[in-house]
């Protein structure tokens, strides 16, 4: 049956800064946005909306009231919003069949039978949930929250489980009645396509992580670290030696060709496995003020590692659930000027004290290009344009390109969009596709299809810095044997020395110079903003190194990269510093 789809059509009518990437016509759109609540397993359950639940007639209109009409007499499909009581009853009928164990019925309530069936089936015979409990709480439109509690029996061990979840309330495309929308967040806000709740024996024994100094790093003193320290158990707890406990976890989903498989998240321990240890490239210190300067932003992302080593030494997230930081993909924006100039120079199209152009507009495959505000370079140097950020300089050499030229760039110099690093927990390696016409030349900007995250923009820097790439890894290679990921040929002199002296040029006098003030002389940094359909300000994006620390950060909606992400990325830079 068919879903309600939501659909933001709200359009920027704020102008881009400087390093913003504008298009007279570009399809790059932003993904859907996530709407899975955040994860409450063991919190106390507040009962909203007055206590034991209420129940209402399932019949005369109900979700799944029978016989809605008989043979030769068809009712015409409702439309038109849903009101408060045809909200209220769909989500009544479907908790009530729920908690009184009526799979059937329950299923019935929703848009997707076969799935919710399936989903809640598990939820009794798979994750031996029992004695479940649901109150419903606020409602939000179409939307309802609702409170679950239940206790999970295991071979004679049981434990209460209490969480929060919520549904969404639609029309069914068959007839316009009101069901539930069915995804398995409803389940439980944790679970994804394909993910299922299990208890039992652990897959995998615990692990205790540690830092660099041997502390212990756990979720509750680093919240960003929940789902590396998960990360770090799916790979190492057999190799590190522990036992397995029994616990409620959700199994994540196998992974699509070509793609790396989620770690596996615990919710709930019902007896304790015996951890062993591992240790990580983590900086107690660095960890600390990365968690501190994420909570400063909504939606922000950073990274923090060595260039010389590849150690990673702090990574944080202001939202603790996805890990955008590692995970995420995300449109660079400007900051991907960083790799395209190493290309340019690379081709002989530019050098960083010769005059290159930066024009008002450049057109290429049909697309017309411009910088922010419509600024030009007049007889300035690609030194100059780099420092601004003007995308004219970029895009005017587009013809000039083959349409893989970036994308070998990337992959042979950068070590990007390979699918290969290992770094000891899931990540995203980056990802510059091979495109043609205005995609193509969108992509020398950061646009088209070229997507990052602050891992591999640090990465991206480092490279720049020390003119070979050297994969980024959280715990060292030696305590596994696994192989690090490589890049098939290193960084001309030239290229280096003209990519330092630009990225030095830019934290100095370009747009990174507010930011970074008072971190020279060994600094380097680049600014970018990415429009997204649908936002009102763009992903402010700021990659910055200092001395042997490098290190890349995102704030989602933030604006300007200077403004948002940068003073992150300096604050970090500064304390590493000492």
């Amino acid at each position: 049956m068919g879903k309600r789809r939501r659909v933001d059509d709200r359009k920027s009518a704020k102008p881009a800064r400087p390093d913003s990437t504008h298009t007279a016509s570009d399809p790059a759109k932003s993904p859907a946005r996530s709407r899975r609540p955040a994860v409450l397993a063991g919190a106390a359950v507040v009962a909203l909306g007055g206590g034991a639940f209420a129940v209402y007639s399932l019949f005369g209109g109900g979700a799944f009231a029978e016989d809605r009409s008989s043979a030769g007499d068809a009712k015409p499909v409702k439309t038109g919003p849903l009101s408060a009581a045809e909200v209220r009853t769909a989500t009544t009928a479907f908790l009530t069949a729920w908690q009184k164990g009526s799979v059937t019925k329950a299923a019935a309530a929703t848009d997707d039978v076969a799935a919710a069936r399936t989903a809640l089936t598990g939820f009794a015979q798979d994750a031996h949930v029992k004695d479940v409990t649901l109150t419903r709480g606020k409602r939000a439109g179409d939307d309802v929250a609702f409170s679950v509690k239940g206790t999970v029996s295991y071979k004679g061990t049981d434990k209460p489980l209490s969480y929060t979840s919520s549904l969404t309330v639609v029309r069914a495309e068959k007839d316009g009645e009101p069901v539930v929308d069915w995804r398995p967040s409803v389940v439980h806000p944790d679970l994804g396509e394909g993910d299922r709740l299990v208890t039992g024996e652990a897959g995998t024994p615990p692990v205790k992580a540690l830092d660099r100094d041997g502390g212990e790093l756990t979720a509750k003193k680093y919240p960003s670290l929940g789902t590396v320290l998960d990360g770090l158990r799916e790979k190492f707890g057999k190799k590190a030696g522990g036992k397995a406990g029994v616990e409620l976890r959700v199994v994540r989903a196998k992974a699509e060709k070509g793609k790396k498989k989620n770690a596996d998240k615990t919710l709930l321990e019902l007896s304790e496995g015996t951890p062993g240890e591992v240790r990580t490239t983590l900086s107690p210190s660095l960890q600390a003020a990365a968690e501190q300067q994420v909570n400063t932003r909504k939606r922000a992302s950073v990274v923090v590692m060595r260039p010389s080593t590849g150690e990673i030494l702090a990574v944080a997230n202001s939202g603790h659930g996805f890990n955008v930081a590692f995970q995420g993909s995300l449109a660079p924006g400007s900051t991907m000027k960083i790799v395209s100039s190493a290309l340019l120079i690379d081709k002989g199209l530019a050098s960083a004290n010769k005059v290159h152009p930066c024009p008002k507009y450049s057109s290429y495959g049909g697309w017309k290009f411009q910088n922010d505000d419509k600024f030009k370079i007049n007889g300035g140097t690609f030194k100059a344009s780099f420092a601004r950020s003007c995308n004219t300089a970029f895009i005017s050499q587009a013809k000039k390109l083959d349409d893989n030229s970036l994308t070998l760039e990337a992959q042979q110099v950068f070590g990007l969009g390979m699918n290969n690093w290992a770094i000891g927990v899931p990540t995203f390696d980056g990802a510059v596709p091979v495109q043609s016409a205005a995609p193509m030349a969108a992509s020398l900007i950061g646009q088209g299809g070229v997507r990052m995250n602050p891992l591999n923009m640090a990465s991206v820097v480092s490279t720049a810095k020390t003119g070979v790439f050297k994969q980024p890894y959280l715990v060292a290679p030696s305590v596994d044997g696994r192989t690090l990921a490589t890049a098939s040929r290193p960084m001309s002199e030239s290229v280096r020395s003209q990519l330092r002296e630009l990225l030095q040029y830019t934290a100095a006098a370009g747009t990174a110079a507010e930011a970074m003030a008072g971190l020279g002389p060994d600094f380097g940094a680049k600014t970018g903003s990415a429009e997204v359909d649908g936002q009102k300000e763009p992903n402010g994006w700021f990659t910055a190194w200092k001395g042997d620390l490098a290190s890349a950060g995102v704030v989602q909606e933030g604006g300007h990269g200077s403004e948002s992400a940068g003073p992150i990325v300096a604050a970090l830079l500064k304390a590493g510093s000492r």
